[in-house]
């Protein structure tokens, strides 16, 4: 019974310390003020601060992950929506998502040996443009480690939207589908997301770009490993 007081109390402070990070959003529009951003810091300071360990936030949390099985689905609208456009765009899509996966993969491995990461570590950083549970996967099988390889998808996803904007402005980038291709294949679900409140569209290309992403740094990741490493 008191599992399920927790579990009530849980989803109902997450879900309005969400409303709160978006209303923040809405009124400070900068990058870094993105409501997974903020409601993630607040999330983090109240467990610290009430010295609540992190399972029994999970009591109610892991409910709340449940539900990013049919909201990942729930992206099929946009792309039915879109079909049209979208099927004009095939080419480019693929394209770019493909060269999205192999600069993802390279750039990890190349940095990981600049700075002397360990192999472990390297392994559990390369699928950090993926969803998270894909990820994890490509992780356990390389032979990194599944806890770092989430970490680093958080890392890439949060990051990537922080100054995704800063990027866009540096080099003039304005249609719909490079963004929607950049933020899919770089920062998969959070990403794609953010190219959503944007624009239908770069949300569409965003969630193709992140399904394909995931496909590809699958396939890739031991050829680049067995090439490069």
């Amino acid at each position: 019974m008191i599992n399920l007081f927790i579990g009530i109390v849980v989803i109902i402070a997450t879900i309005g310390i969400y409303l709160v990070a978006v209303n923040v959003h809405h009124k400070y529009n900068y990058p870094f003020t993105a409501p997974v951003i903020i409601s993630t810091i607040i999330v983090i300071v109240i467990l610290l601060a009430c010295k609540l360990p992190y399972d029994t936030y999970m009591i109610g949390g892991r409910w709340i992950n449940e539900l990013l099985g049919p909201a990942v689905v729930a992206l099929a609208y946009p792309l039915y929506v879109n079909r049209k456009t979208l099927l004009k765009l095939g080419t480019p899509i693929l394209v770019g998502s493909l060269f999205g996966s192999i600069g993802g993969l390279v750039t990890g491995i190349i940095l990981s040996k600049l700075v002397g990461l360990s192999d472990f570590i390297t392994y559990s950083l390369l699928p950090k443009n993926v969803t998270t549970a894909v990820a994890m996967d490509i992780a356990e099988t390389t032979g990194g480690g599944t806890s770092l390889a989430a970490v680093f998808v958080m890392i890439a996803g949060i990051g990537g939207v922080s100054i995704s904007s800063l990027v866009f402005k540096v080099f003039r980038v304005r249609h719909s589908l490079a963004k929607g291709l950049g933020l899919g294949s770089a920062s998969h679900a959070i990403g794609t997301a953010s190219a959503m409140e944007d624009n239908q569209l770069a949300g569409s290309i965003g969630s193709i770009a992140m399904i394909l992403s995931a496909v590809l740094v699958s396939i890739m990741t031991p050829w680049m490993i067995q090439l490069l490493m």
